[in-house]
């Protein structure tokens, strides 16, 4: 019997749903037999295309995805994975380990190495809007790629705190 783990992340226009959308969706799918990334951006981020990604999928795992992610999805799109799947958000298991701060802070303190040191949820935003105001592909490729990098390293930090 197959056991999926997903792991997921968010970029955003800002903090809030009421005034804010979701620009990138990642999800990391693990198994024992296998492993796939998926990615929905911009007009493709649907509750559908969400729910078909996740088709399958026992637990997933976030980095204050209980404050931030699954609200935002929830608020934005009408699915509450938080009661559709088990979830499990890290940042809770860190503070156990005395490790706080965001995720890129906790992966300095465990030493998970990150290619783009200098992209955070700011630039993240400031690359969407560049692609959307420019049709700057550069600046669309470097946040998904951000987004991958965050999704990829749940994994690592799994592995690590749990």
């Amino acid at each position: 019997m197959r056991y999926w783990e997903a792991f997921l992340d968010i970029e955003t226009t800002g903090l809030s749903p009421g005034y804010n959308q979701i620009t990138v969706v990642g999800i990391h799918l693990f198994s024992g037999e296998g492993a796939r990334f998926v990615q929905l951006v911009g007009s493709d981020i649907t509750a559908e295309k969400i729910l078909a990604a996740l088709r399958g999928v026992d637990v997933i795992y976030t980095y204050n995805g209980r404050r931030f992610d699954l609200p935002f999805i929830r608020d934005c799109l009408g699915i509450n994975l938080a009661k559709l799947f088990l979830h499990r958000d890290l940042m809770y298991d860190c503070w156990g380990k005395n490790l706080y701060g965001g995720l890129k802070s906790v992966e300095r303190q465990l030493g998970i190495p990150r290619r783009l040191k200098e992209v955070n949820g700011y630039e993240a935003v400031q690359l969407w809007w560049r692609y959307v105001n420019y049709s700057d592909e550069f600046a669309l490729a470097k946040l998904l790629e951000y987004n991958k990098e965050d999704v990829l390293n749940l994994r690592t930090l799994k592995d690590m705190v749990v």
